[in-house]
Formats: structure tokens, sequence, C-alpha cells
């Protein structure tokens, strides 16, 4: 997930987030919101997203906290830390058409790119939506050339500890997650959710490497392009996953960023809209006509003060919650800078605050679920509300 940005069964759609808004053991999504703790974090036996516990603990790029993102070593680790779902991964295409995870285009930052004399010439300037960015870019490279690349860690000065893994993992493709998600499938008994994301999808069609129709065929290829499959696709595009709509049944989420900002693909086709005009009723209304859920970014579930502490909760999960959507907002982190001020502890970038107080907050507003780097924490925090 990034930092940033028609079906005709409709009705069967709309049947299946009844179904998911009654979590086994009568975990009951209310309209207004608020989630029954009686069944929460129990996960039922049924397809789809009703066999998810809720509140739903999301690895966030695997564990990102504790191993390089989008690595097998940050999905695998994610799985063993209980989280229910990992998000494997931020979709990206290489030159010859193949789809790799990687959390953006450029490579600079989470690869050892910089290390390889041969590719050196292959650093640029791009413009990736209207954002001048300098480096490597999975577009110049052919998917061999990128399995010549190692990941590491992206923000080493929250992570130190982090370093120490640099250099073990390659770059997954996405073909390979789906054998790995049938293989950690079959070796742990139980289903294994994925929940990728289709990234700058407006940005790649133009240069001919359109994401939507090769993540359509690959889950089609692999049998996971069902309304009950364990795959949740998401993009910051409200155009990316109404396409989606038209080539799968799979469930889809519409990500949101700050309230002020535009999704891109409005901003190239001069829909004036923000995302504050997209949590209107009226905008929720519209987005569950092609989706399942939204993924915000937690900042419009509480807003913040000026000095970063948290201020009001909004009628988000209300709204959403009337219309049938479910809400998976993003990111719960532990380390100090990422948390709200009034859950840190010290100044240390590297340090963690109190991740569980700022859990505890955000779960009692009644979302479904929530992307977290420290799946580990996510669960813990969740037994918490839920018996608490």
């Amino acid at each position: 997930m990034g930092s940033q940005d028609e079906h005709t069964d409709g009705t069967g759609r709309r049947a299946l987030l009844a179904a998911a808004m009654f979590g086994a053991g009568g975990a009951v999504l209310g309209l207004s919101g608020t989630a029954s703790a009686a069944g929460a974090g129990s996960a039922g036996h049924g397809g789809g997203l009703k066999s998810l516990p809720v509140p739903t603990v999301i690895g966030h790029r695997g564990a990102s906290g504790y191993r390089p993102e989008h690595t097998f070593g940050s999905y695998q680790l994610a799985l063993d830390l209980g989280a229910d779902i990992v998000e494997a991964g931020d979709l990206v295409p290489t030159r010859d058409g193949h789809l790799v995870c990687r959390h953006e285009p450029e490579i600079g930052g989470t690869t050892n790119v910089a290390d390889h004399p041969e590719f050196a010439g292959r650093r640029t300037t791009k413009v990736l939506d209207g954002v001048s960015t300098t480096g490597w870019f999975t577009e110049d490279f052919t998917l061999a050339e990128l399995k010549t690349l190692r990941a590491i860690e992206r923000i080493p000065a929250n992570r130190p500890h982090n370093t120490l893994y640099n250099g073990r993992w390659d770059i997954p493709t996405f073909e390979e997650v789906l054998k790995w998600q049938d293989e950690q499938t079959r070796k742990r008994g139980k289903q294994v959710w994925i929940y990728p994301e289709t990234k700058h999808p407006t940005y790649f069609r133009k240069l001919g490497l359109g994401l939507e129709e090769r993540v359509a065929k690959l889950l089609h290829q692999h049998g996971k392009d069902k309304r009950n499959s364990p795959v949740i696709l998401q993009s910051f595009e409200p155009t990316s996953i109404q396409r989606l709509n038209k080539l799968v049944d799979n469930p889809l989420v519409v990500l949101l960023s700050a309230a002020s900002t535009r999704p891109w693909d409005f901003v190239e086709k001069g829909d004036p809209r923000t995302v504050a005009d997209l949590i209107t009723p009226k905008g929720l209304r519209e987005i569950a006509g092609y989706a399942q859920g939204i993924g915000p970014t937690l900042d419009l579930v509480i807003t913040k003060k000026a000095d970063g502490s948290l201020d009001k909760e909004t009628t988000l999960v209300a709204d959403a919650h009337k219309v049938g959507l479910i809400l998976h907002p993003y990111t719960m982190r532990n380390e100090n800078p990422f948390l709200p001020a009034e859950y840190r502890r010290g100044t240390d970038a590297d340090a963690y605050g109190d991740a569980f107080g700022a859990f505890k907050r955000y779960f009692a507003t009644g979302i479904d679920g929530v992307f977290t780097d420290n799946a580990d924490t996510g669960v813990l925090a969740r037994a918490d509300f839920v018996n608490g």
C-alpha cells in the first residue's frame, strides 16, 4: 500500500457484504459501525470475507516492522506472527510485462540496485503522478535483470535492526506469491489470504503496461478470481477498481489518502473531486456500487490536531457501514514517529511508543480491520479489545 493513491452482479456483491457483516461467533458489524466484541477475533469456516476475524489484522507489506518489506521473509513472518491477511504485494510491472512486488516502481530505496555498476546507466528522472522522481524504475528492467537484485530496508533510520537482513531476499513476482499462498495454505492447514494493490495504474497504462488485465489473467489462471477467493484487490485509483470490477469477481477496496488530495486518475481525466468528496454519503454510495470496502488513512477515521495528537472521531465508519462497505484503514506502526503524539514514548526515531493504546483507540471506532507493520502487536491488541 502506498502513502498517497461495470459488473452487473451488484446484487450478488451486496449479498456477499451482508454475509461479511456477520462474522463467525456472532460478530455483527452493526449499521452504527460498532463491532460486537463477542465474536470478534474468531474466524468462521465459511468462504469469502465473512470467514475473516473482525477486526482483521493485515500484515502491511508482510511483517515490515521486522524484515525488509515485500520479501518472502516478510510475508512468511507476517503469517507466523498471526496476520489474517498478508499484503502481498504492491504490484508494478517489468519492461517485459511481468508483475513484481515493490512498494513503488522506483527501486533505489528498496533494493541494492545502486551497488550494481551494470545498471548505473539506468538511473533516470521521471514524473510519477505529477512528482519528479529520480532513481531506477522497474519498467526499465526485465524480470531476469530484477532477479539479480536483492531487497534492502526502506526506512533504516526507524528500523536499523532490519538492515541485518539486507540482501537476503530477492524481489517476488505476483505469480510466485500466488504459488506461495497455496503452499502456505496447505502447510498451515488454514486458508492464507493476500491483499495485492495496483500501483500507479494510470501511469503504467500510458506506458502500455496496463496492470488490471495482467492481474486478472494471473488470478484466472490460478482459479482465484471468484467472489469467495482469498484475494482482496485494492488501489488508490477508483477507475482501476472499476476496471477490475469488470474483469474479476474478487472483493475490491478503494484506498483513500488525505482528505485534501485527489486520486491521480481524477487529476488525469479532469475530475475535480477530492478524497473529501469520496467520503461523503454520496461518494461512499458510489464506491459501494463497484467495491466492497475502503482503505482510508487513519486520519480519516480520527482527525489529528496541529501537534499530531488525536482530535475528533469522524462519521466515516458509520457512513461507510450504512452503505455496506467495510473499512481497513492504514497504517499502524509501533515506532514513535508513526504514532499519534500522545502515544509516543521519548523521542527516539526507532523506539516503540504505546502502540497498544493507539490500537485500542482505533479499534473502538468500529473499523473492520487495520493494516499494520507489526502483526503480532495487532493480534495482541485485538485480543485486548475483544476481551477487554
